[in-house]
């Protein structure tokens, strides 16, 4: 399945299932691991953790849409949790932050932001641990005026990463007795060792066209360029391969009361890519308060249809989506609920735009 979307672990064989590839459910939370099976799709195959809700974490996107922001600042908090069921599921959540800086001594039409954002993501009942932070800097500049203002920028970050294995949890194949396992015999796997933290670097460039009451942007972005060692195995070849992103959004206000967002992304890592598309529309309740209702339909290719419900009120605007699985995953045996939250913060007295349901800006 070549999808972002992260392969889910059958039952364990005394269910009368297959073996996981991944992992199995069996003595608990310690698990069964054939360690070539095992250790390559987050070795060789590693990918990124990503969101449904992709509008509602754009410094994951892009590090040029930091700082690109309708107010001075936004702090963004993300939770994900997939495929909720007879096994640990996977967990994701991010914490982001962003802000433009020396308004007042940059010229007329150039805008500077600074951002940071810190995720942290687990699974197999966090025998497998995974924490990433990144820094970013962009720079918009104007480059034309007329009826809307067109805007370029280009955004670089530097990211550290760090995955960790509970090996106390995990026992090998060496160390079965035949009515159970014995953690204090040898695993037999001498070239296994700790993952060691990365630093890589990603960029990206934007393109934004806005008007009175229209927005679209366009943008590209790589991360990991330096391609860093990322393997549990003590081999110089296995790096994490570089991530490649395409977005574009458009969003406009229909009428006093209506605001039209679309959005679509692009990805592609390894030999695994995605996209996804869709929109929603925003109904304004109160202006003054800046209260609204918004609902949002989208989808990943090939892999679910993701519902999105969001609200705000003042500075906060909180989305909740929900993946429906049209792949082959939905015949699988178990419950498939995937969930995901997101909560923005926006400083609401220098606003220079049009605030979007859902959100963009």
């Amino acid at each position: 399945m070549k999808t972002f979307t992260r392969k889910y672990g059958k039952d364990c064989p005394a269910n009368g299932q297959p073996l996981s590839i991944a992992y199995c459910r069996m003595a608990g939370w310690r698990m069964v691991v054939l360690p070539l099976l095992f250790l390559l799709p987050f070795v060789s195959k590693a990918q990124d953790p990503n969101f449904s809700q992709f509008f509602s974490s754009p410094l994951n996107v892009n590090p040029a849409l930091t700082g690109n922001i309708i107010g001075d600042w936004r702090t963004i908090l993300n939770f994900r949790n997939q495929w909720i069921g007879p096994t640990a599921p996977y967990m994701t959540g991010t914490i982001s932050g962003d802000a433009k800086i020396m308004k007042e001594k940059l010229p007329d039409g150039q805008r500077l932001g600074v951002g940071a954002m810190f995720m942290y993501d687990k699974t197999m009942a966090g025998v497998l641990r995974s924490t990433y932070a990144s820094a970013n800097v962009a720079y918009n500049i104007l480059v034309a005026e007329g009826y809307g203002k067109h805007y370029i920028g280009a955004g670089f970050g530097l990211i550290y990463g760090h995955r960790r294995m509970d090996w106390t949890r995990v026992v090998f194949g060496e160390q079965y007795k035949g009515n159970g396992f014995d953690v204090n015999l040898p695993t037999g796997e001498s070239s296994l060792s700790a993952m060691k933290p990365y630093v890589s670097m990603s960029a990206g460039g934007t393109y934004s066209y806005q008007t009175e009451y229209s927005n679209f942007d366009l943008g590209f972005a790589a991360f990991h360029l330096n391609k860093p060692k990322q393997t549990f195995l003590e081999d110089e070849n296995q790096r994490l391969p570089t991530r490649f992103v395409v977005h574009a959004n458009y969003e406009k206000n229909l009428n006093d009361q209506l605001v039209l967002t679309t959005n679509g992304i692009y990805q592609r890592q390894t030999t695994a890519s995605y996209f996804s598309v869709g929109g929603g529309l925003g109904v304004i309740l109160d202006e003054m308060d800046n209260k609204s209702l918004s609902a949002g339909l989208w989808y990943w290719s090939k892999n679910a249809i993701v519902p999105y419900l969001g609200f705000s009120y003042k500075q906060v605007q909180f989305g909740l989506s929900y993946d429906v699985l049209i792949s082959k995953l939905k015949d699988s045996p178990g419950k498939r609920s995937t969930w995901e939250f997101s909560i923005v913060f926006r400083d609401l007295k220098n606003i220079d735009g049009i605030m979007y349901c859902p959100p963009w800006k």
